[in-house]
């Protein structure tokens, strides 16, 4: 994930909460991202903020929000995912294979793991890591401001 400290639209409680009556987007805060409020945008937000899957590609938002009865073309998918994205609202990732991801952005540094075969994305935090990478890029007498780590391997079988 690329992290960036000084975006201000990023997602935070202010973006969603499970409030009383179930409010999950709150629609003022899509206005004041700079968008104005329409049901594909708030069904996209809505999909990536409460579903157990972090990473969706935009035909699996399609398929999902057409399967809960949502009418929605992909196009107009493929254009709310790439508003939000220069919004940065939501992070692309192009992970190798060919795949394209989307994720909402939290504002929270991970990194991440992709299996090869199956393709499932494991989200990680290691502060060892982190730190190591710090101390690499001084030892350089490189300033780091941002950087993505991508392992890419198989889940060993069960």
């Amino acid at each position: 994930m690329v992290t960036s400290a000084d975006n201000p639209h990023k997602i935070n409680s202010r973006f969603f909460c499970c409030g009383e009556g179930n409010n999950i987007v709150n629609k003022n805060d899509i206005k004041e991202a700079g968008f104005r409020v329409t049901r594909p945008r708030v069904e996209i937000l809505k999909l990536l903020e409460t579903s157990e899957k972090q990473h969706y590609g935009a035909e699996e938002i399609y398929q999902e929000l057409l399967s809960q009865g949502i009418k929605v073309g992909i196009a107009t998918v493929y254009r709310v995912l790439t508003q939000f994205v220069e919004a940065g609202l939501v992070i692309k990732h192009n992970f190798e294979g060919d795949q394209c991801v989307f994720e909402l952005d939290t504002g929270e540094h991970h990194d991440h793991m992709v299996d090869m075969k199956t393709g499932k994305i494991i989200e990680f935090h290691d502060e060892i890591i982190e730190q190591r990478q710090r101390e690499i890029a001084e030892e350089h007498g490189f300033v780091l401001m941002e950087h993505s780590l991508t392992l890419y391997g198989e889940f060993k079988e069960k």
